[in-house]
């Protein structure tokens, strides 16, 4: 699918927001998705192989260029790499030694992970919204399928399943420490003695439980929320290349100028996963009396 020409706009949006999705269809068994309705029928069980794929591409990736810096590391001037590693080295430590008030040797490096993985799964958004997944439709063409039934979206965080993904491993790492710093007592006197004492029961639970369910949620949500209103622009530009000459060269310029404007996002957004999760940690290592 090169552009919209061959599809409705309603289409071409649906298009683009259909994640290639495999798995078990009750009438046609195991395979790929055709359509949104298809993979919602797969149920729980089904993948989404292109947030899989270009979520761990990227933290690959990741992982590959900050191991090949950390081996290569100089003590004498050091090279673009090396200073670009060390300065998000640097900003991380600076933002875990302001935000994290215990000791854990964890926390630094689990921050680091989290905002340089988020924060390039966030930049496949200013990638061309036709590009990969035309090339992709092209590449299953060949071997006989029907392009406009090849999906691919390649920002992974424009998947809820991906963001609620990372919300609910942090969300494990805080009743992990919240146990593990407080024991089982404590945790559970947390939510049942705070914030009124042994007289606010169970306005304490209902009012802890909200507090502590909506830490994931809302971890994930605003990851989703922000990366897929995004992506939904860029979308609503690139349908005005179908429109002529002037709506063209109109949305080369939106797209130059909300792309600009979308780094901040991508990267506040990424920001903010890393600062929360660090917070978050060190509520769960507080003790409360």
């Amino acid at each position: 699918m090169a552009s919209s020409e061959t599809l409705t706009s309603q289409e071409y949006i649906q298009h683009h927001l259909t994640n290639l999705t495999l798995g078990w269809h009750p009438e046609h068994g195991l395979g790929f998705a055709h359509n949104s309705a298809e993979a919602a029928e797969m149920g729980f069980w089904a993948i989404n192989v292109d947030t899989m794929f270009f979520s761990i591409l990227l933290g690959s990736l990741f992982l590959w260029f900050f191991k090949g810096v950390a081996e290569r590391v100089s003590a004498g001037v050091p090279g673009t790499a090396q200073n670009f590693v060390e300065w998000i080295v640097d900003f991380v430590e600076e933002n875990v030694r302001g935000s994290f008030s215990h000791k854990n040797d964890m926390v630094a490096p689990l921050a680091l992970t989290i905002f340089s993985w988020v924060f390039l799964m966030n930049l496949m958004d200013l990638v061309p919204v036709d590009l990969i997944p035309h090339l992709f439709a092209q590449l299953f063409a060949v071997f006989g399928a029907d392009p406009h039934h090849v999906y691919l979206k390649v920002v992974p965080t424009t998947d809820p399943n991906a963001t609620f993904g990372m919300a609910l491993t942090v969300f494990l790492l805080v009743l992990y420490y919240s146990i593990k710093m407080k024991g089982i007592g404590g945790f559970l006197g947390e939510l049942t003695l705070q914030p009124f004492g042994k007289w606010g029961l169970p306005a304490n639970l209902i009012l802890e439980g909200i507090s502590l369910i909506s830490k994931p949620i809302s971890l994930a949500l605003r990851l989703f929320g922000n990366m897929y209103a995004g992506e939904m622009i860029f979308i609503l530009i690139a349908l005005l290349y179908g429109g002529g000459m002037v709506l063209a060269g109109t949305a080369g310029v939106l797209q130059f100028v909300w792309a600009v404007f979308h780094i901040l996002i991508i990267t506040l957004q990424a920001f903010i996963f890393m600062v929360l999760t660090i917070v978050y940690l060190d509520m769960a290592h507080q003790e409360h009396h």
